[in-house]
Formats: C-alpha cells, structure tokens, sequence
C-alpha cells in the first residue's frame, strides 16, 4: 500500500485495550442496579450483592464446590500477593515466568520473601519447558501472558500427584478458556479483564488442598491485614461469603454483576470462548494477510485468544507510540501500543466483550496507520 487513504467505517466500539478493558455490549451506567449504592457493604443488601457476583463467577466458571470463592482488595495483584504471602514458605518453589507480571511475582518471592525459588524463564513469545516443572514444589505460574500473548496450551501439565501446590495468576485466561480446576490450588484474577469489569477488586479462588494449607502453615513474616485469610487459626470463611476484608465498591459489585449477568445471556462459559476465539481468528486473518504484521506467539498453540501480540516490521517504541497514536486521534482504536516492557509491537484485546465485527473493522485503519508513517 503506498497512499495513505483513510477508511471510511470505524470500529462501532474502538476500544481494544488490555486492561481494563471493552465493557460488555450494551453497557450503560443505567442499567446497573443502584439500591446497593449508599449502603454498607455489612448490610443485608451489601452482602446479598456481594454473595451474589460470587454465585455468577462460580457458575459461569464451572467452579466446583470444593473451590472457594472470595474477593479480595488490590485487583489481580493484591490476590496474588495475598496468596504468595500466606501460603509460601512450607516448601520450595519453582516460579515460571515468560513475561513482565509473571517477572514481577519472581521479584516478590525472592527479593521480598527470599525464598530462593527456583526460576523457569523464556522470553517473550515463548514459553518455559513445561516438562522440566518439579511438582514436589509450589509452583507459581500465568495462565496466560497478558503483555507477550503467551498461554499454557492446556492442564495436561500440571501433575495429578504433586506434592506442592499451584499458584495460577489467570486474570486474562479465565472467562476464555477452560480451567482444569482439579489442577489449580490457587487461581486468582481481576474483573477488568475478560468481564470489562472495573479495576482495584480481586479475586482469589482455594481448593481444598489451599485451605489445608492455610490451616497448617504459619509464615515467617508478617501479614498486612488486607493478606489475612485466616481469624483465630481458622480460615476466615466470611471472606467467600461476601464478607470482604476491606470496603468494597459497590458501585463496581453491581457493574460485575451486569457483566456476568450478560455472560450468562450469551451462553456462559463456551458463549465467552467462543466470541473470543472468533475475535483472535478475525485478528489473525487480518496479520496473515499483511507481510509486516506477525504474531510475538510464533506457535498457535500457545498464542493467546486474548491478549494477542503482533510484531510491526522494523518498529520501535517511537513508531508505535506514533502508530498508536493516529489511530486513537481518528476514533478507530484505543490503547494498542505494546505493554512497555514487552518488544515493541502492538497488542489488540480480543476478550469476549470485543466484538468480531470491530476486529474485522479495525484492520484497514491498520493499513492506513501503516502507510501513514511509512510516507513521513
């Protein structure tokens, strides 16, 4: 393409971010339930709310029963760091990390806990060698690469027998693919990801083997109050019975609510995966056909259906600030550019609340971004 010219369709919803991202289709504040707004999150009506986005998640997520349920302060970030913090330290670790957050949890086990895990890297685009896991440890790992677009293809490598347990940061996997819930001992995500739910709340989810755990195992620092899952050597059951550590908003309970609500509506679990597999595709059908596009996830087995990473031939950070730029100016796509510890690159959100239609919109604004800077 050598001239620049502009499409004449924009995407209907532009919105392609990472994080928090696309709400769900036909959002509106309006149409939120608003008697919970003003009341005590302790009050019959706040934890009705409250239980309530607890029963949605463990529906629409197929969470078996022997799975707790709880939300916890701080986003995704504050359930991992809670989980790191009250369960690490009763044996040795073994972290994977193959991306920035995956990088950042090293960090806190070995820097902040000095815990001398046990590190399983790769770069981006590439994954660890599963194989090589020794489940004789805890293992910590990311479901899914929000800023390199790398999965874990499946469970299938989590061992039955393991002796440590399983730490799964899932916050852009759940809702978009199927989690082997007898596998995970620990899963934790945030609502501003694959729900287009709204930030600072977590979600911290225990099986049985978690709880045992927690029951059995002191550690050897101090917990901050808003970590505490345990009240005189019990485990604090009222946190997933709706009864959070600390004040929740309510106002984003009831915009969670709309949102698994909604799930519900198109189908739950498979509804969900299913839109967001046909957006990948859509994505994918669209870098194919473009020399200069390509996919950080070289192998389609691992590659993310929904934090999805492309490669720009000969970009750097300043092409694809600029790159990123001229799209968001015209309304055609927001917030693209790369996660900035990842390569330079673009990364286009392709979650259920996307919608195909958008993705498939998207990709001549893409050429025009392209031709654009190419004839500066």
């Amino acid at each position: 393409m050598t001239d620049a010219v502009k499409p004449a369709a924009l995407p209907a919803r532009p919105f392609f971010s990472s994080g928090p991202c696309a709400k769900p289709p036909g959002w509106s504040l309006e149409k939120l339930a608003t008697e919970s707004l003003g009341r005590s999150h302790r009050a019959k009506i706040g934890k009705t709310r409250l239980q309530l986005a607890i029963d949605l998640m463990r529906d629409v997520l197929q969470v078996p029963d022997t799975h707790r349920i709880g939300i916890v302060p701080g986003s995704d970030t504050g359930a991992v760091e809670m989980a790191l913090w009250t369960m690490l330290g009763a044996r040795a670790v073994t972290m994977l990390a193959w991306e920035s957050f995956g990088e950042g949890w090293v960090t806190d086990v070995n820097k902040q806990l000095k815990l001398n895990a046990t590190v399983l890297g790769a770069p981006y685009g590439e994954l660890p060698d599963l194989s090589a896991v020794d489940f004789s440890n805890d293992v910590v790992f990311t479901w899914n690469g929000t800023t390199s677009g790398v999965r874990v293809p499946n469970g299938d490598w989590i061992a039955d027998d393991r002796e440590g347990l399983t730490f799964n940061d899932a916050t852009s996997a759940v809702f978009a693919y199927d989690m082997p819930w007898d596998k995970l001992d620990v899963t934790t995500f945030s609502w501003q990801k694959v729900l287009g739910g709204e930030g600072a709340h977590g979600v911290i989810i225990l099986g049985p083997r978690a709880v045992e755990r927690l029951e059995n195992h002191t550690p050897a620092w101090p917990l901050p109050k808003v970590f505490r899952l345990m009240s005189k050597g019990k485990l604090a059951e009222g946190v997933f019975k709706g009864e959070t550590i600390n004040t929740p908003s309510m106002l984003a309970v009831e915009d969670v609510i709309f949102a698994l609500e909604w799930a519900k509506a198109v189908g739950g679990l498979q509804g969900l995966k299913a839109r967001s597999n046909a957006n990948a595709a859509a994505l994918d059908a669209i870098v194919s056909a473009r020399s200069w596009l390509g996919h950080l996830a070289a192998d389609p087995a691992t590659r993310s259906t929904t934090s999805v990473c492309l490669t720009v031939e000969g970009a750097d950070a300043d092409f694809i600030k600029a790159f990123a730029g001229l799209l968001e100016k015209e309304g055609a796509a927001y917030d693209i550019a790369g996660y900035r510890d990842a390569p330079p690159g673009l990364r286009i959100w392709c979650g259920a609340t996307v919608d195909t239609a958008d993705i498939e919109a998207l990709g001549p604004w893409l050429d025009w971004a392209w031709a654009s800077l190419k004839a500066a």
